[in-house]
């Protein structure tokens, strides 16, 4: 049963002073999600968030497989069903197999991953479900991945908590 979000959705469009987010949101991801209308209600929280999260997806370093993949991953560990069905197509469309896909609702983590798919999705996990990382998996991150790199997987972890959490508490679910 879907119940309905806990804050009204802006209808794009409707409002002139949204004009330029909207464009910008539009501009960047093509549509304007659902998401994206709860985040309208505070148009500097969505001009914001576009920005900071078009810069995590689109402007690092990190491999889109892996990014996807830590999306999916932080959409289970948090039950934002929302998130995870609006990421199976960019992971589909970033090489990710379907097995793969399932596979991340697993726990523990299955066979079918790679052991750097493996680090990265521990790394998730520990972000997400005990907020710190253990040294061994940190020294591990370090020794395959520069400073750069190693800040960008982490943000991304960050990035999509953050998402998955304003979804699931408005209740921004998936239809």
């Amino acid at each position: 049963m879907t119940m309905a979000p806990r804050i009204p959705l802006v209808e794009p469009g409707t409002r002139p002073a949204l004009a330029d987010t909207e464009a910008r949101i539009l501009a960047e991801r093509g549509r304007i999600s659902l998401l994206y209308q709860a985040l309208l209600n505070s148009p500097p929280i969505a001009a914001g968030w576009e920005r900071m999260l078009t810069a995590v997806r689109n402007q690092t370093g990190v491999p889109a497989d892996l990014r996807e993949l830590i999306i999916l991953r932080v959409a289970v560990l948090n039950r934002a069903s929302f998130e995870f069905h609006a990421h199976v197509p960019h992971a589909q469309r970033a090489g990710v197999p379907d097995v793969t896909i399932e596979a991340v609702r697993e726990t523990p983590l299955a066979a079918v991953f790679t052991d750097r798919e493996r680090r990265v999705l521990q790394l998730t996990d520990a972000m997400t479900r005990d907020i710190e990382v253990p040294d061994a998996l940190m020294t591990e991150l370090q020794a395959e991945w520069d400073a750069q790199g190693l800040l960008e997987l982490v943000a991304t972890v960050a990035a999509y908590n953050m998402v998955s959490r304003l979804l699931v508490a408005l209740r921004i679910e998936h239809g």
